[in-house]
């Protein structure tokens, strides 16, 4: 019985080590997906599930305005199947890589007009109505929103604000190019991704709703963001930005630019300063030496959403939360 009892836990071992090791060669056999930013690695989560591997290129505290990519990054980029990222007005650190010719057939930029393998997606959309809503008509919705401070934001490229992802639509509109993107790829399941897509926008304008009920009493906030990030968000739920820290991320901002900032926290009715994790908190500090205003965090890059199939919803809601934390009711 001791000789027994002994050769259980090596039994119990060996049988651990042969599903790993089984399992490791399953997701092997998966195909490799690259996300350049977490928030698109939940949009390929909701529509792919588990039937690929992914993996998210800058991480949680780093921003994609001043990341260098890695030798060791560049290698997983050479052994992905498909990499999704925004595109050359978002990740300039990718922007030679990805559009030259060693990564240009398996790179799919996902801002609408960016020239990629998957531009041709939109008949996913066409077939239920996703895509009868474009980027303009999306901003003429917002225009009271747009009459606000965005002048003041940094701009990338031709001016287009590239933070896409943060409107649960054109969020909608991403999802809908990867899933064409993918479906031609060995070991994908097409009609599984077709049903986690529906799915997919039946959830997402669930809580799209939901999240519009609980902003009704955050429509009077003045917030004052770090950088030009939030407008897609804010124009989306009809929030106001009233101004912008900094007119570019790469930079700091300058003196006569936190002078006029500040001055516009001390006019404001209710201001609420919204901090990212990605930049140094010192300058909004600065301007709060004779005023309490509430301050939250919200974080463009969900650096700390779970990915998992439903991250996305978590991430439009912890948007959301960051907002509602700078109530009266709710401030620290």
């Amino acid at each position: 019985m001791k000789q027994i009892s002994r050769l259980l836990p090596i039994v119990g071992l060996s049988a651990a080590l042969t599903l790993g090791a089984v399992t490791a060669h399953a997701n092997d056999e998966k195909p490799k997906i690259v996300a350049s930013l977490s928030p698109i690695e939940l949009l390929v989560r909701a529509v792919a599930g588990d039937q690929v591997t992914v993996s998210t290129l800058v991480p949680a505290g780093a921003s994609p305005h001043t990341y260098q990519l890695r030798p060791s990054e560049r290698r997983q980029l050479a052994a992905a199947d498909r990499i999704f990222w925004v595109g050359p007005g978002m990740e300039s650190f990718l922007e030679r890589l990805l559009t030259g010719p060693d990564f240009r057939d398996q790179s799919v930029a996902l801002a609408q007009g960016a020239d990629s393998p998957g531009d041709d997606a939109q008949g996913h959309h066409d077939q239920d109505g996703q895509g009868d809503h474009t980027e303009a008509e999306h901003g003429q919705e917002h225009d009271s929103a747009d009459a606000h401070d965005h002048g003041h934001g940094h701009d990338h490229g031709d001016g287009e604000d590239p933070h896409i992802w943060l409107d649960p639509t054109l969020a909608l509109d991403m999802a809908g190019k990867v899933a064409h993107s993918i479906e031609d790829l060995e070991g994908i399941d097409a009609e599984q991704v077709d049903r986690n897509l529906a799915n997919f926008k039946v959830a997402l304008k669930e809580r799209e709703a939901a999240i519009r009920v609980q902003l009704q009493p955050a429509k009077d906030l003045d917030l004052f963001t770090y950088h030009d990030a939030f407008r897609r968000f804010a124009e989306h739920y009809g929030l106001t930005i009233a101004g912008v820290l900094t007119l570019s991320p790469e930079r700091s901002p300058g003196a006569r630019h936190l002078a006029e900032v500040q001055q516009r926290l001390q006019q404001a009715d209710q201001p609420c300063l919204l901090t990212e994790p990605q930049f140094n908190r010192q300058w909004w500090e600065s301007l709060m030496t004779d005023v309490e205003i509430p301050i939250s965090t919200w974080d463009p890059l969900a650096g700390d959403i779970e990915p998992t199939a439903t991250g996305y919803l978590e991430f439009q809601q912890s948007l959301a939360d960051a907002v509602l934390r700078c109530l009266p009711e709710n401030a620290e």
